[in-house]
Order: structure tokens, then C-alpha cells, then sequence
């Protein structure tokens, strides 16, 4: 993978990301993760429908700057006041867009990737060992168990130290696109299908609808009911 790979919008990168490899170097070693869900968000400068639900939609600002670099660097926000999530910047420099890594499979630094959730967690809970499948199931379970933050990792290159890319042998033989996570409004709904993931992955998210987001009344809560609206794609 080289910064090419990232020079298309998020829309076409996103999927094509699934099965990708990222890991990530820290003083407490490295930890590496197979990607199994992305979203795409498209911003200024992007072709397409305008994204309410990007955070470049309207103007650069000091929270999404990253998302206007060149393309190949992350972007790192803080969300619901507790959780990071991680973005690959994509597109030219000067447009905006950006794919969320959503969750994916651990397949190095376990040990490591565990320790950083249990500090996460509240003390109630602190003693129940974490699936190691569910360690980063979830952008913000993600991030904490690649030990990732605003402050250190926001905007840097992902071709260089501390990360680590390798892309997918090739393009999955089959993925499912369908709304994205705890968006809100019409960016949440069938609009919108900009969530990929790998078919029958139990590191995959479950799906959450947002507020006031089309579909949001008809009681899909959990991962398998959220399947039925989604394609197929092969």
C-alpha cells in the first residue's frame, strides 16, 4: 500500500480497506488489527450529495483540519466525551473526506490491546475479561486497543512511524454496504449506505440507528436485523 491507495474518495476507499492490516507502535510494544468495518464520510471538495454527517460538510475548522491534509494521514476526534476514533484521510489535498475504521480483529498485541480496554473501563466491570473478538468491535474500542489519541496521533502520515499499513490480498469476495452507525438525521438512513463490512465477522459493530434517523422507529437494534436492508455486494 503506498499514498495512492488513499487518493480516491472515501467512498471508493472504504470498502477496499476491508481486510487491510494497521498496526500501530508504541513504548508498550505494537498492536496489529485486520480491518472488518469501515464508513466512508465525504466533505468540501468531494463529487457526490452533500454529507450532513461528515465533519468537514461545511467548513475547515480546528477539530477537522486533518481531514484537509494530503491524502494517507489520520485524523483522530474525541466522541461522547469518553472515546477517539480513527479516520484515513482520503482524496486530494485540499477535498475532504475520510473512512472510520469501525472495528476489526486483533491479530497481534492481544495482551496488550486487552490491558488498554480494562483501564477504559469503569470499576464495576474492571474484573470481566473482554473477549479477545470484542477487544476492538466499535470505532472507540478500536482506537483504545491500538492506544491511539487526539494529542499524539492526530494528523500524522500513516506511512510513517508508528504505523504500519499492509493492504488486503485483494478485494473481499463478497461485503455488505448498509446505513451507517449512530448517525443522526437523513445521513443516517438508507441514503446513505456507506457502511462496509465483512459478512459474517463477530468483530463487526452491531448496527445502531440514529436520532432521528429514517428507520429509526421501526425497532432495528441489533447487528441481524440490521442485515435485511443491506446489499450484498460481490
Amino acid at each position: 500500500m503506498d499514498r495512492s491507495f488513499f487518493l480516491p474518495d472515501a467512498l471508493d476507499v472504504a470498502p477496499r480497506l476491508l481486510g487491510a492490516t494497521l498496526t500501530v507502535d508504541s513504548i508498550d510494544g505494537p498492536v496489529s488489527v485486520r480491518i472488518t468495518e469501515t464508513e466512508a464520510y465525504m466533505g468540501l471538495g468531494t463529487a457526490g450529495p452533500y454529507d450532513p454527517g461528515s465533519h468537514s460538510k461545511d467548513r475547515k475548522t480546528e477539530r477537522n483540519a486533518s481531514m484537509f491534509l494530503e491524502p494517507g494521514h489520520a485524523y483522530v476526534y474525541f466522541t461522547y466525551g469518553m472515546h477517539y476514533a480513527l479516520n484515513f484521510v482520503c482524496s486530494p489535498p485540499g477535498a475532504a473526506s475520510g473512512v472510520l475504521l469501525r472495528s476489526g480483529e486483533i491479530i497481534s498485541g492481544a495482551d496488550l490491546a486487552h490491558a488498554r480496554r480494562l483501564e477504559k473501563r469503569p470499576i464495576r466491570y474492571a474484573r470481566n475479561p473482554i473477549p479477545e473478538i470484542q477487544l476492538a468491535r466499535g470505532p472507540g474500542n478500536l482506537a483504545t486497543a491500538l492506544g491511539l489519541t487526539r494529542l499524539e496521533h492526530d494528523g500524522l502520515d500513516l506511512f510513517a512511524a508508528p504505523f504500519t499499513l499492509h493492504a488486503a490480498p485483494g478485494l473481499p469476495e463478497a461485503l455488505r454496504t448498509g446505513p451507517r452507525v449512530g448517525v443522526a438525521g437523513i445521513a443516517g438512513g438508507p441514503q446513505f449506505p456507506w457502511r462496509f463490512w465483512l459478512p459474517d465477522e463477530p468483530s463487526v459493530s452491531a448496527f445502531r440507528p440514529g436520532r432521528d434517523a429514517p428507520g429509526a422507529a421501526t425497532g432495528i437494534r441489533n447487528r441481524k436485523e440490521a442485515l435485511a436492508p443491506t446489499q450484498l455486494m460481490r
